[in-house]
């Protein structure tokens, strides 16, 4: 089968694989694929798979992909990371990018790539956790009073272990991953959920295991911002029942 380029990036250890509908053919992605691409042994490896395409609309349409062959409806360390790709592509300041339920604009900025990331809704809560919706469904856990695994096959979950301030010290488990070193839109609803319980929309830093970002804006409009580099580039080819499963 023919070779296909990909990009490797990075957003505080959180990694991804771009594939680049906008110049090159889109292989065939089902699951046992997807599986392979994303498997750190024998395939590229990555915590999620980010596939850019042609919209009349805007600069591109990403398509997000967990390990485990589903969809996934938000990812805001991938949105930075492909505004970082697409604005090198592009050599313009700022792009527009479509996901299933909205339009994010990334710029870049004096310490990275910001993300507009639309609206976060909070859709319940209790003295435990708050869960929100921001394009994908988050529960932000205050305590570890509740049971967190069932929790996580419906939700992304974030644990947040300490706070000082405005700054937050954060646990993640991604639906479809398990734990990851950072995931943006789990900052971005650890932020709304911070809002809400404490009554102000001041800036949060977020640390995560991988690293920090900065999450400001309203709960209308989440902006998040951080550092993302390209890690590699390279070709694959994609070969049949390449997984043992």
């Amino acid at each position: 089968m023919p070779l296909f380029p990909f990009v490797k990036m990075q957003a505080q250890g959180n990694d991804f694989i771009i594939i680049d509908g906008l110049n090159h053919p889109i292989p065939h992605l089902d699951t046992p694929t997807i599986r392979t691409l994303t498997d750190r042994r024998l395939g590229i490896g990555c915590d999620q798979l980010l596939v850019l395409t042609k919209t009349a609309a805007v600069d591109a349409f990403l398509t997000i992909y967990n390990q485990d062959g589903s969809q996934a409806m938000n990812c805001g360390n991938g949105l930075r990371c492909v505004g970082d790709y697409l604005l090198r592509q592009l050599n313009q300041p700022q792009c527009t990018l479509a996901i299933h339920d909205r339009t994010i604009q990334a710029e870049r900025t004096d310490i990275g790539i910001r993300v507009a990331m639309g609206n976060a809704v909070i859709t319940e809560e209790n003295v435990h956790h708050i869960d929100l919706n921001i394009g994908n469904r988050h529960r932000v856990f205050f305590d570890a009073m509740e049971s967190i695994t069932e929790a996580s096959s419906t939700h992304n979950i974030e644990i947040i272990t300490g706070q000082v301030g405005n700054h937050a010290w954060i646990e993640i488990i991604e639906r479809g991953v398990g734990p990851t070193l950072a995931c943006g839109s789990g900052a971005c609803a650890v932020t709304a959920a911070i809002w809400h319980r404490d009554q102000h929309n001041e800036p949060q830093t977020i640390e995560m295991p991988g690293g920090q970002v900065v999450v400001s804006g309203t709960p209308k409009m989440m902006l998040l911002e951080g550092a993302v580099s390209r890690v590699f580039t390279g070709e694959f080819e994609i070969k049949q029942h390449h997984f043992p499963f």
